[in-house]
């Protein structure tokens, strides 16, 4: 795979980045989540406004890693404030957000996402990297354990309120 670059995500990209979060999002949790809880979850968690408002958070930070010039997945990263409550450690980087789309899947472009994490939290002098991962995110808790400083944590999720017919 040639031409990868990772690069921020800008207001003018909110649409990219919506349609990025929204799809990958499905593709990890359809199998375990109600089609109506999904619907809901997508167009409010992942709206054009809510995404605005986050890449807007200081101390948040969206990145594309790009194939060819095509986005093929994302990642968000949160420093000092925007750093969330479930994260214990001090001084860390929280990698909230690491997502491929299906068709770049297994082909190293997670991995060099977390590498550029790593590389921001040693830019900014953070001691840790914290990442969360849903005890029923199968191809997550596969990848993590590659990722040598992760923290990694069992998270309920609270967005789905109906159990779907497969979880």
């Amino acid at each position: 795979m040639t031409n990868i670059q990772i690069i921020p995500v800008t207001e003018p990209q909110i649409p990219t980045l919506v349609r990025l979060a929204r799809t990958t999002f499905a593709d990890t949790f359809n199998a375990n989540t109600a089609p109506a809880d999904m619907a809901a979850f997508l167009d409010t968690a992942y709206s054009p406004e809510q995404l605005t408002q986050e890449l807007h958070t200081l101390g948040t930070t969206f990145w594309f890693i790009t194939v060819a010039g095509t986005p093929a997945g994302y990642l968000k990263l949160n420093v000092d404030g925007a750093v969330t409550a479930d994260v214990k450690a001090k001084n860390a980087l929280e990698l909230e957000r690491i997502y491929i789309l299906p068709a770049y899947k297994r082909q190293g472009l997670g991995s060099k996402l977390y590498a550029h994490a790593l590389k921001m939290a040693k830019d900014r002098h953070k001691d840790t990297i914290a990442l969360g991962v849903w005890e029923h995110n199968e191809p997550a808790k596969l990848f993590t354990p590659h990722a040598a400083s992760t923290k990694s944590a069992s998270t309920p999720l609270s967005w789905a309120a109906t159990p779907s017919a497969t979880g």
